[in-house]
């Protein structure tokens, strides 16, 4: 079946349906404790053990002909096309009184696991920091939250990742949102080229910064907003520059019933964010001393709609991206990978590039422990210049079956398709894009 004809298919069953995410409240579950709380200190966590497969297609074409393709890869080290892996492990304490009374609280989270946070681009691990922040809740409709923490922003990269319905995120939110930082713009061509990988861990939708945000009560709507400054270089790092990211979030959600994460409702949401990435300009060669270094800006924004109601739930968002787009790598090669003239793959950005992308996503509960989803997302990346442009589509089938509220396996089969819509289909990057496989995952949740 055809990949579009699938997501047509399936944009019009939720409809269908009566419109994975939940209507839940993200700024106050994760930055304040529930009013009346005399909790000072409670530990939590979670692990998620699972395996990922593709079928591993070599390259097709391309200088890097024949060897392996970054996008049939399993990372976070890229060196198989299947894996066991624990993908998460972590832990953390939250509280209020912290350190006199109930107006201020805390919220502490360590990573584990095996991922792009611990081991960027491969390599050895290590604990990390992903959360630390404290939350003063002295004035009236403006909580100010302090410390390293999530951004407000979009549903996907916002919400409590251990409730989220599917293993992996969808193209545009890890092409655009969940960032890389790397030194070069990855256009040495050549041999003694760096293969300019992440310099430490993704960003994980985090910053490090003040946020001031409530929310307000009209009758059944809650009416959330935040309003953020940061460093915009990611988590555990100092800042690179003098430039600041502004975060700006705006929530309004009719409340059905229910509480916490999976609360029933259905909510719209906008947000955006601006801010300036210091990036070295490679001149084509391996010679530094002809290297430029220059601030480019970095803005993204987009807006939805989430739904949760008796057996159903649904979402769907809009993103668009202005400069710093993550371009892929070279030949889609592993970064590092020698090609037979001797170039080395290279990550490479598009400072002054654009990108949009979308998803449609819902689920129904067949039974009261096992739920069905589905969902299409579809990425357009390096728009400005009609040639450079990629285009990413999934469509991905999904099961969660839940032993409890806290345990859960969930199995998805993604659909991957991509293309360089404005080249002919004989062209070097359709052939390459041709290489891309499906992918099956399965992984179990357990939250203690």
């Amino acid at each position: 079946m055809n990949i579009r004809f699938r997501g047509w298919l399936c944009g019009m069953s939720f409809c269908i349906l009566a419109p994975a995410v939940q209507a839940a409240n993200w700024l106050m579950l994760q930055g304040a404790e529930p009013a009346g709380s005399a909790a000072r200190a409670k530990v939590w966590g979670f692990i998620q053990p699972e395996y990922q497969y593709t079928q591993g297609t070599k390259l097709k074409a391309g200088p890097w002909k024949g060897q392996e393709a970054i996008f049939n890869q399993i990372g976070p080290d890229l060196k198989t096309s299947s894996q066991f892996n624990i993908r998460r492990a972590r832990i953390g304490v939250r509280g209020a009184g912290f350190p006199l009374d109930t107006k201020t609280n805390y919220f502490i989270l360590v990573e584990a696991g095996n991922n792009g946070i611990t081991k960027p681009g491969g390599g050895t691990g290590s604990l990390k920091l992903t959360d630390a922040s404290i939350t003063l809740n002295y004035i009236k409709g403006a909580r100010i939250r302090i410390g390293q923490f999530k951004y407000p922003g979009s549903e996907e990269g916002l919400m409590a990742i251990h409730v989220f319905d599917y293993i992996n995120f969808t193209n545009v939110t890890n092409g655009v949102l969940l960032e890389r930082f790397v030194k070069f713009d990855g256009n040495c061509k050549g041999s003694n080229c760096p293969a300019n990988k992440p310099l430490g861990s993704v960003n994980a939708f985090r910053d490090i910064g003040v946020q001031v945000f409530d929310t307000f009560k009209v009758r059944d709507w809650e009416h959330s907003y935040a309003v953020m400054i940061g460093n915009g270089n990611g988590i555990t790092r100092s800042d690179n520059n003098s430039n600041k990211d502004v975060y700006l979030y705006w929530s309004s959600e009719k409340v059905f019933g229910g509480k916490g994460p999976r609360r029933q409702g259905w909510k719209l949401f906008g947000w955006y964010q601006h801010g300036t990435r210091t990036l070295t300009l490679e001149q084509g060669d391996a010679d530094p001393a002809n290297d430029i270094t220059r601030n480019f800006h970095r803005t993204r924004w987009g807006f939805g709609t989430t739904y949760r109601h008796g057996r159903y739930r649904a979402a769907a968002e809009y993103i668009k991206a202005d400069g710093m787009i993550r371009n892929g790598t070279d030949g889609a090669a592993v970064p590092g990978a020698l090609a037979k003239n001797g170039a080395v793959a290279s990550i490479n950005v598009a400072p002054d590039e654009q990108a949009d992308g979308w998803y449609i996503d819902g689920g129904y509960k067949l039974l009261p422990a096992l739920e069905i989803d589905a969902r299409y997302d579809r990425f357009n990346r390096a728009t400005k210049v009609s040639a450079n442009e990629r285009r990413f589509e999934t469509f991905t089938l999904g099961a969660q079956y839940f032993f409890n509220k806290k345990t859960r396996v969930i199995f998805n089969y993604e659909f991957r398709n991509a293309e360089a819509p404005n080249l002919p289909g004989s062209a070097g990057p359709n052939k390459v894009l041709d290489t891309l496989d499906d992918r099956a995952s399965l992984q179990l949740l357990a939250i203690f």
